[in-house]
């Protein structure tokens, strides 16, 4: 059998180890510093406060009365096509939905009765989508508009914005629901939420003596919109009214991360110096 020798035992021994993890350590440490000194940063354009500016409900009239049409008179919103009252106060609405950068928003469907079609959320495209399925008739061919303010103010009961608004439009009167007009201003006006009311179609079909009382006993305005370019002009009043004070500029959200390099660089320089004053 064959004798092996090894004529370099001193290559094994842990001092020449340490002296070359040492020198890893201290390449380690110089690529730490300069990677510190660069200041990587991630930056966000969307400030998360942004994302509870406003709470805002939409509450939609979807009764029988909404299926008329003759209210198509801008071709921007009709594209040539003969809508009904129902589905241009769809479009519009979404266009006002997609406008609004920095809040959340919901939707509310009455008829007979009313239900929340869309919850509160920031995710825009998602309530736009909600939106577009649905139709008139939904929730019954009458008008409850007490539950459309009531299932509104029920649309906030997770809500925490500083500032809450529903946008109640509708056709007609008050003529269906469990619900009043006056109790559910009173709900609205418990959780301080300001509404706005929208009257649509041609003059005294929607109940203005009504819609002008939720408006300013709630601190909102009321409107009234004979034509789709009116309506349009509407939201675009409202978004101005309410725009969010934080829409108007911008923000750029950075988190700087140059203290971390820095703190390991460090961590790994004490513990050398720590490993020289054992020597």
């Amino acid at each position: 059998m064959k004798s092996r020798y090894f004529p370099h035992l001193h290559l094994l021994y842990s001092k020449k180890s340490f002296i070359k993890l040492e020198r890893i350590l201290k390449v380690l440490i110089f690529v730490l510093l300069c990677i510190a000194l660069s200041s990587p940063i991630v930056v966000d354009k969307f400030n998360p406060q942004n994302r509870h500016g406003k709470d805002i409900v939409l509450s939609i009239d979807g009764s029988g009365s909404m299926n008329a049409s003759g209210f198509d008179m801008e071709d921007e919103v009709s594209q040539g096509e003969r809508l009904s009252r129902f589905e241009i106060a769809k479009v519009i609405a979404s266009d006002f939905i997609q406008k609004r950068e920095s809040d959340n928003v919901g939707v509310v469907l009455f008829g007979d009765f009313a239900f929340i079609a869309s919850p509160i959320t920031y995710e825009k495209e998602i309530v736009v989508d909600m939106l577009s399925y649905l139709s008139h008739g939904m929730a019954g061919q009458n008008t409850a508009i007490g539950e459309g303010i009531a299932y509104g103010v029920r649309a906030f009961k997770h809500s925490k914005a500083k500032s809450k608004i529903i946008i109640l439009l509708t056709d007609g009167e008050h003529n269906s629901g469990e619900i009043s007009p006056k109790d559910a201003i009173d709900l609205a006006k418990e959780q301080d939420i300001k509404i706005y009311t929208i009257g649509m179609g041609n003059r005294g079909e929607a109940d203005e003596a009504l819609l002008q009382k939720i408006a300013s006993e709630s601190g909102g305005d009321f409107f009234y919109a004979e034509s789709a370019k009116k309506l349009k002009e509407i939201y675009e009043k409202i978004d101005e009214l309410e725009s969010s004070k934080i829409k108007s500029r911008e923000y750029l959200l950075k988190d700087y991360y140059y203290w971390a390099a820095l703190l390991l660089a460090s961590s790994i320089l004490l513990f050398l110096l720590y490993r020289e004053a054992r020597r």
